[in-house]
């Protein structure tokens, strides 16, 4: 898992407002932006019940974070790869390279 993907499964992007899309669309694994597209339409539809419909799903989230929190984040910032003992020693010795015609 690379750094990007332990941040996003960690903590929101800095463009999201809560996380809210981004949670329910890795959690049922579809792509956030089809929930987004819904929520901004459905503000431009009815204002009340759209904000109210995001609030309502972010407190779900919420709830489900910490009644039940996801085992690939807490494995993921535990588990760092330790360096191997050859890989930490530097080798200094020059190596004979080939001269180009």
């Amino acid at each position: 898992m690379n750094r990007e993907q332990q941040q996003s499964a960690a903590t929101p992007a800095r463009d999201s407002i809560f996380g809210v899309c981004a949670a329910i669309a890795g959690d049922f694994g579809f792509n956030p932006l089809w929930l987004r597209l819904a929520i901004g339409a459905a503000l431009m539809w009815n204002l009340e019940v759209a904000l109210a419909s995001y609030a309502a799903l972010g407190v779900i989230v919420l709830v489900s974070r910490l009644v039940s929190p996801d085992p690939r984040v807490r494995t993921s910032q535990t588990a760092m790869p330790t360096p191997l003992a050859a890989e930490t020693q530097q080798n200094n010795e020059p190596i004979d390279l080939p001269r180009a015609a």
